[in-house]
Formats: structure tokens, C-alpha cells, sequence
């Protein structure tokens, strides 16, 4: 995955040490409060292995792992030949088996699904999370900020006595190397993968209005790993639209404890704290927040739609192309690109862009439209 900042801020794929669940976390849940899921929410279907995956790894994976060797035979296997066809897709965060009978999913998922695959094999996985100034995506007022993440597979486990060097690897990534440049990163546990599983899951309930559901995944997600930041900041968005602003309140507190500069935390906690009549702290903790992140995220692109709006659109091209810069991966900011363009009769350009919208859009839904729209603006060209 290259899976809310505007009026509520989930964050996607973050991580932090594992820890078990605690007194206090515990004191942060309101189950009663929502209504109980439909099914049991269990972090042991994350990676458990289906019988269809197992017929995979009897049948037509084998003989790829007995030309080349458990590692490179399983990667080949999965995503090198063309019995699977795996497609990325970023609308839900599916489990190892959901992922592998939907021949879909989106980092995370694809992630899950070959650790479950090794695993099953007996190899060791190790995770790593990648983070820089991330990624974004938004749905309705909501936005949401992703990390990336990928899978290490080793015969065996590192060596402590080395160092934990480990000198018998192979990284499946969905990045190509070059995207990985100068990105942060660091080991999560297996643990911290499934919060991230869980957190995702409640981000994307949240997106289409499921409160409730979304409770509850964010709920296990810190079970999983008490000490996973951005659940606790889920969390607190859940309440806030449920209309408890005092748990949400405690929510934010417990992120910015395990995260002083968190402005995801910092920015929910200010609208909550205006939003209860407080002005005067809202406002401090805006200020605060202005001067870790002056610039924050979608704040060139709403410039830019406002100077669309007066028809200025070589401001707004000029403020789209600043936050494409900064966000190069995230295919709403090129397709608004795209249109300053064309408005400006910059119809090469316009058609670049959205080439870059489709390339980078993340869902079927996304890439028919704007491959419809791209079929349109070559037609208006050849006309010319």
C-alpha cells in the first residue's frame, strides 16, 4: 500500500512495539455502547491458511518451489506466473484467505497473504513498515494517511548471536526499489500487522458509514497492540461520530501520550475541544499544531480548488502541481491537475495527468473512469 486529517483523521498502516492489552485501554471501551458485530472479530483469520490455499501450495506452486527452491518458487508462484493474476486493489483490507479467493487486495493483504503462504511452508517472515510524509486517500470528509509496508521471507530465523543478520533472504515488495529511496524504515512484529489489519478495517467501516463495526475493529485492533497509535486515534474518531466527545477526548489523550507530535491526534483533539465550547484551548492546540506542520495535507489542493472555483486556474494548476510534488502516488491530485490543464488549453499535459491518475488509482472503479476520461480527451485531440 502506497491502507483523517480535514474534519476526522484515521491513520492506515502505522506501527509500533507490541504490547498485550492492558487496564487501560480496557478503560477506554464502551462495548455497550455498540451494537455487537455480526460475526466474532478474531485476529487468528488475519493469516490462517484456507484448504483452497493449502491446494495451491500442493498443486500447481509446487512445482515452481521444486525448480527453484521454497523462497523464489513461492514468490514466482504468487505473482511471476499467470494462474493467480493478482490485482491490487485498495477498497477493503482482506485476510490471507480473502485476499487469495478474491485474487485481489491492496498492500497490506498481499502482504498478509504471502506471509501466510510462507509461514505454512515453514519459512520465517519478518515485516517492515516504510513511512516518509505519507501517502493520502479520502473518502467523503474523511481522510486517511498510509503507509507502506512489505515482507521479508528467511529459511530461518535471524541469528541473535549475529547480530540478527540474516544472509539468506528474499523481500517481496510492491514498490519497485527506486519509490523506496529515502524512506524510513523500521521491523514491526506480527502483532502490529494485525492492528494494522484491524485498524484498516475500521477506517473503511468508518467510510461507509458503519460506526458501530468500526468500534469494534478498532477495539480489537488495540487488543492486538496496545501501544499502536493510530488505533487509539481511530478510536477517537469513532466516538466523535457517535456522539460521545469525552471518550473521544480520551482517545486523542492516550495517542498524544504515546505521541506527543501526533497532528492527527492534534488536529481531532482541537475540533472536539471547539466543538465543546472550548475556543481558547482549541486554539492553542491549533497554533501548537501549526508550527509542527505548517503546511498540512489536502492544503494546496483546497487552494486549488477554490481558485478553480474563481477560475483562476493558473493559480490552481500551479497549487495542484505543488501538492502532486508532495504526494506523487495519489491519484485525485493528478486528476485535478488534469482539469487546470485542460481549462488552460494544456491538453498534452491535461492527458499526461490523467495517464498518472489511472496509472496510480487504486480501485477498478477509479481506473474506468478515469480511463473513460482519458478516451474523451484523446478524442478532443484528434479532432483539433
Amino acid at each position: 500500500m502506497r491502507a483523517l486529517i480535514a474534519l476526522l483523521s484515521v491513520l492506515l498502516l502505522g506501527a509500533c512495539t507490541s504490547l498485550g492489552p492492558n487496564s487501560e485501554a480496557r478503560a477506554l471501551f464502551d462495548d455497550k455502547a455498540f451494537t455487537p458485530p455480526a460475526e466474532p472479530i478474531s485476529a487468528q483469520r488475519v493469516f490462517a491458511v484456507s484448504e483452497a490455499m493449502q491446494r495451491y501450495l500442493q498443486g500447481p506452486a509446487a512445482e515452481r518451489m521444486i525448480q527453484l527452491g521454497l523462497k523464489a518458487g513461492l514468490v514466482d508462484a504468487l505473482y511471476k506466473q499467470d494462474q493467480l493474476k493478482l490485482e491490487y486493489d485498495s477498497e477493503t483490507t482482506r485476510t490471507a484467505a480473502e485476499a487469495f479467493d478474491a485474487k485481489a487486495g491492496n498492500c497490506l493483504s498481499l502482504v498478509i497473504m504471502t506471509a501466510a503462504f510462507a509461514k505454512e511452508l515453514g519459512l520465517a517472515v519478518r515485516f517492515q513498515r516504510y513511512t516518509a510524509d505519507p501517502t493520502l486517500g479520502r473518502s467523503a470528509n474523511l481522510q486517511f494517511s498510509i503507509d507502506h509496508i512489505n515482507v521479508t521471507l528467511d529459511t530461518r530465523p535471524p541469528d541473535p548471536q549475529l547480530g540478527q543478520l540474516v544472509v539468506d533472504s528474499m523481500t517481496v515488495d510492491f514498490l519497485p526499489p527506486e519509490d523506496l529511496r529515502g524512506l524510513r524504515v523500521r521491523q514491526v512484529s506480527e502483532a502490529t500487522v494485525i492492528a494494522m489489519f484491524m485498524n484498516n478495517r475500521a477506517a473503511e467501516s468508518l467510510a461507509q458509514g458503519q460506526v458501530d463495526a468500526a468500534y469494534w475493529w478498532a477495539r480489537e485492533a488495540i487488543r492486538s497492540d496496545r501501544r499502536f497509535t493510530s488505533a487509539y486515534n481511530t478510536l477517537g474518531v469513532i466516538y466523535r461520530r457517535h456522539g460521545e466527545p469525552a471518550a473521544a477526548m480520551r482517545a486523542f489523550d492516550e495517542a498524544l501520550e504515546l505521541e506527543p507530535s501526533n497532528t492527527q491526534a492534534l488536529f481531532n483533539q482541537a475540533d472536539v475541544m471547539a466543538e465543546q465550547g472550548r475556543v481558547a484551548e482549541a486554539a492553542a492546540l491549533r497554533e501548537r499544531l501549526a508550527k509542527i506542520d505548517p503546511e498540512p495535507a489536502f492544503s494546496f489542493f483546497e487552494r486549488g480548488r477554490a481558485a478553480m472555483d474563481a477560475g483562476d486556474y493558473a493559480t490552481a494548476r500551479d497549487l495542484f502541481a505543488r501538492e502532486v510534488a508532495r504526494a506523487p502516488y495519489y491519484h485525485e491530485f493528478h486528476f485535478w491537475l488534469a482539469l487546470a490543464h485542460f481549462h488552460l488549453g494544456e491538453l498534452p499535459l491535461a492527458q499526461r495527468e490523467l495517464q498518472l491518475a489511472r496509472d496510480n488509482s487504486t480501485t477498478g472503479k477509479d481506473r474506468s473512469r478515469y480511463g473513460a476520461k482519458l478516451e474523451h480527451l484523446r478524442s478532443l485531440q484528434s479532432t483539433r
